[in-house]
């Protein structure tokens, strides 16, 4: 995931939750919303309840590279918000990435 592709703005994540459409599962939430750029922006939200900041990056990071790896599942000209659950904090990367291609084909 590039800095570009990032959403960091406040106002326009909260926009996407409140507004945007959403799927969920045991360990995603996924908030989408369409734009008229022919661009894809991603936002990550993980809570502090997850576990500690070693935990909640690592989860971070995972999700970017399932991002990565799957970039052609995700429309373009929308943007998406991923949350990420408590029930992701030990479970193993490949349930992880089975689980938001689950959601993305939805």
């Amino acid at each position: 995931m590039k800095r570009e592709e990032t959403i960091k703005d406040k106002k326009l994540f909260n926009n996407i939750i409140r507004n945007g459409k959403f799927k969920k599962n045991e360990y995603y939430v996924l908030y989408n919303i369409r734009k008229e750029e022919p661009k894809i922006n991603y936002g990550i939200a993980i809570s502090k309840k997850v576990g500690n900041a070693v935990t909640r990056n690592k989860l971070k990071r995972q999700t970017r590279v399932i991002i990565d790896s799957h970039r052609n599942l995700f429309k373009n000209s929308n943007n998406y918000i991923i949350m990420i659950r408590k029930s992701c904090a030990n479970i193993d990367y490949n349930i992880l990435d089975k689980a938001l291609v689950e959601l993305l084909e939805k």
